[in-house]
């Protein structure tokens, strides 16, 4: 039962990692970049094994797994500056 609920629970963080990373690619790039559907694998069949983005048609195309990178990324950073803000105060 622990492993269905762990299964779950990493589940929805990927997803809130994902949907996050593609909110801040879609920010950072001013649209010019666009991720991978989360339901489609585009990235079996355009890029190489592992990889966290690729060009397809003239396009950055951003893997779901360096959409979860880079919802991570922000986090960290997020948690990073509220500890230098909160030091300082």
């Amino acid at each position: 039962m622990a492993e269905i609920v762990a299964a779950f629970v990493w589940g929805l963080l990927e997803l809130v990692l994902a949907l996050t990373g593609k909110l801040v690619i879609w920010a950072l790039s001013f649209g010019r970049w666009r991720s991978e559907s989360l339901r489609e694998d585009e990235s079996r069949v355009f890029a190489a094994a592992g990889a966290l983005s690729f060009v397809r048609e003239g396009q950055r195309v951003i893997t779901t797994t360096g959409l979860v990178f880079a919802g991570l990324a922000f986090y960290i950073l997020l948690v990073v500056l509220s500890l230098v803000y909160a030091a300082k105060v």
